[in-house]
């Protein structure tokens, strides 16, 4: 009698398995016992069963949750700051009759407002080949966000400083660089976000023609 050979099973597609569990979120509650029998390896608790695996990544989804409406509640609190501090100073400097007032209420509310040890509206002379050359090169992009070389600090605030946040304003005000500097190091940086100084600057390029 001729012996039968077995054919090997084929394996198993695990797409098609995923697909199929997918589709059918309820196979488990259908079949509760697999839940406990079916283990998965854990790298601190060696095997854990499915329900405890799972409950494992629900407390890891609501910690990351957590924190990330934590960091939405803190940008929408600094963004409402800066919206107040903005109309307030819009307010403060229509009010400007002259270039010299404007500067002295610009200086004093972002100091006051935000701790900026310097702030400055700096008007580049083709003559000035210092200003010159930071106007082409910090500001090639229009923004220029970090720090400064001891040179540079002291040619634009005639001071140490720890970092700058540099803008352009419109062609129609000449070459004129508004400036801000910070005593801390790290508080300008190339990867902040530039709404402040962009709302500053807008308000200035619409108010300097005037006076």
């Amino acid at each position: 009698m001729t012996d039968v050979k077995t054919r090997p099973i084929p394996p198993f597609d695990e797409q098609i398995i995923r697909e199929y569990l997918l589709d059918n979120p309820d196979f488990f509650t259908r079949f509760p016992e697999l839940l406990l029998a079916m283990k998965v390896p854990h790298v601190e608790r060696g095997a854990v069963s499915l329900v405890e695996r799972r409950q494992e990544l629900l407390r890891q989804r609501v910690g990351q949750l957590e924190e990330e409406i934590t960091a939405l509640m803190s940008m929408a609190t600094k963004n409402e700051r800066i919206f107040r501090f903005n109309l307030q100073l819009c307010q403060k400097l229509l009010d400007c009759e002259d270039m010299g007032e404007l500067r002295q209420v610009l200086t004093h509310e972002l100091k006051q407002g935000f701790g900026f040890s310097h702030v400055r509206l700096i008007t580049v002379h083709d003559l000035d080949s210092e200003l010159s050359t930071i106007w082409h090169n910090r500001l090639a992009d229009g923004y220029y966000f970090g720090r400064l070389t001891r040179h540079e600090a002291h040619r634009l605030f005639g001071a140490d400083i720890g970092s700058v946040s540099l803008a352009r304003l419109s062609e129609e005000n000449g070459q004129v660089i508004f400036a801000i500097a910070s005593d801390d190091a790290a508080h300008f940086h190339p990867e902040m976000d530039s709404m402040l100084l962009e709302q500053v600057r807008q308000l200035l390029d619409h108010l300097l023609p005037k006076l």
